[in-house]
């Protein structure tokens, strides 16, 4: 009777466990871009933590979207881009300040992660941190127009019929900076910003005679690449790095002023269910050699320092060759934009495209 009742005790304090651990156990609800959270990153993540993580693919405005829907609960995670998140805060209020004590700062690359916090600050308190980047600059061929190393060097008259971009807002602000302006800074000053929208608006007019054509789609702009008919343009590293892989000719090339950042970041939601594992997961994804399976995935580059080294040894020859230290320090990373702007820019390239 006696071993009975032990076995008896023994079982219920093995069933007690097991429903403490059942509702001791965590999920990660994680709202993100596609390539962002690769099934073997989530494998490793669960062994390691024994945290659960449930993956929801989404995009800018799905991700609003949901989190206004809900005032900021149903995910514990999400990946706006940097541009994306103070405006939506002042407004919507639907993302709790990040604790960066509680970040592994030393695994992020310095300058994104400085400029995530100043791109997602409201007031003293910070939104956001940087994963995954990239970047708009030159893609240029490199045996036909060796000396093309800013935006404005596309416009030189031995390229005549030879060059391309987009007639879209990163052409005026990748022109503004080479003209030697800073088009961010004056994002509060719509006098000023004007100002240096006539000035890009003057070069873009006079530079027009020299375009073959102005680009809309990735595969439009390709295909010139490939045939010679177009030798420099305006384009994606992405998009360079994929006409290097045929061509090797060919190359993504960081601008001298500058290429044009983009950044997906870490968001904690408001009501977030699970933030200490929206940290642990953060810290994780940051590791380098982690890191480096979302670029893989992804097809773009991490904020994780020297993730680089981690990475295909193609994909890794064709970040070394269009970036050094010094290029990745002179990003400049795309702000939010202050309401009117859009509507000032949409009116320079209108006057472009209407130009003889």
């Amino acid at each position: 009777m006696l071993n009975k009742r032990l076995s008896l005790s023994a079982l219920a304090l093995s069933m007690g466990a097991m429903v403490s651990a059942q509702a001791n156990a965590e999920t990660l609800r994680l709202l993100t871009w596609g390539g962002y959270a690769p099934q073997e990153v989530i494998e490793m993540f669960e062994k390691e933590t024994g945290i659960e993580v449930k993956v929801t693919k989404s995009n800018n405005e799905d991700m609003i979207s949901k989190l206004r829907a809900t005032g900021g609960s149903g995910f514990d995670l999400a990946q706006p881009s940097q541009d994306r998140i103070t405006g939506v805060q002042q407004q919507f209020g639907i993302y709790q300040p990040i604790d960066l004590a509680r970040i592994e700062q030393a695994q992020i690359i310095t300058s994104m992660l400085d400029a995530t916090k100043k791109n997602t600050a409201v007031g003293e308190q910070v939104f956001g941190v940087p994963h995954v980047w990239g970047t708009s600059g030159l893609v240029v061929n490199g045996e036909m127009a060796k000396d093309v190393a800013d935006y404005t060097d596309l416009c030189q008259q031995q390229y005549q019929g030879k060059i391309s971009y987009r007639l879209k807002r990163p052409t005026l602000i990748g022109f503004a900076f080479a003209l030697g302006e800073d088009p961010f800074a004056a994002y509060a000053d719509p006098v000023k910003y004007q100002e240096i929208l006539n000035k890009v608006e003057k070069t873009l007019v006079e530079c027009k005679p020299l375009v073959k054509t102005y680009w809309s789609g990735g595969d439009e702009l390709m295909n010139l690449m490939r045939s010679n008919e177009v030798v420099a343009a305006m384009a994606w590293d992405a998009g360079g790095w994929k006409l290097n892989r045929d061509q090797q000719n060919i190359q993504f090339v960081a601008p001298k002023s500058g290429a044009l950042g983009w950044i997906d970041t870490f968001a904690i939601p408001k009501k977030s269910k699970a933030v200490d594992a929206a940290y642990k997961w953060i810290n994780f994804v940051m590791r380098p050699e982690v890191a480096a399976k979302i670029t893989e995935a992804a097809g773009n580059f991490t904020a994780s320092k020297g993730s680089d080294a981690y990475v295909n040894e193609l994909a890794k020859s064709q970040f070394n060759a269009s970036f050094s230290s010094d290029d990745i320090d002179n990003i400049k990373w795309y702000p939010a934009v202050p309401a009117g702007l859009e509507a000032m820019e949409g009116k320079v390239l209108d006057r472009v495209q209407a130009a003889n």
